[in-house]
């Protein structure tokens, strides 16, 4: 839980923690609904690719969760980040029921190119000459 006021000199407002402590998939799901402001379960299930009686039977809880594809949980995530809302994989995962995942491949990727892109010419040089020298005596073990 974060502490301290939301805005500089705000005292009035009580800082909230965006995911309640043991908030189940159906809680975190119509709260992040409601933030959108306009969107729909229906919605939700179309944009995420998911089917919306399945969907709407994890809101209802009249499915369990704990078996959800990760795949599914992402999309999610990545459907109402592009709707504005900000959601963690790990808070939609804990959610669910479901352990959580470590990044993707796509994540590591976007991560040690955004790292590079970074490094002046010397180090993107010397960061290359390394991971070649990983890669050389991962495929001589």
């Amino acid at each position: 839980m974060t502490t301290g006021p939301n805005h500089p000199g705000d005292h009035a407002r009580a800082a909230e923690d965006p995911a309640p402590t043991g908030e189940d998939l159906a809680a975190l799901l119509a709260r992040l609904l409601e933030e959108t402001g306009d969107k729909t379960q229906k919605e939700l299930a179309e944009a995420a690719g998911i089917k919306y009686p399945t969907l709407n039977a994890w809101m209802n809880r009249t499915r369990g969760t704990s078996r959800i594809n990760p795949d599914d949980l992402r999309a999610l995530g990545n459907v109402m980040r592009g709707w504005g809302v900000e959601v963690s994989p790990r808070t939609l995962f804990e959610a669910a029921g479901r352990p959580v995942p470590g990044p993707t491949d796509e994540e590591r990727e976007q991560r040690l190119l955004d790292i590079y892109r970074q490094l002046p010419t010397q180090g993107q040089r010397a960061l290359i000459q390394s991971a070649e020298a990983m890669l050389a005596g991962a495929r001589a073990s």
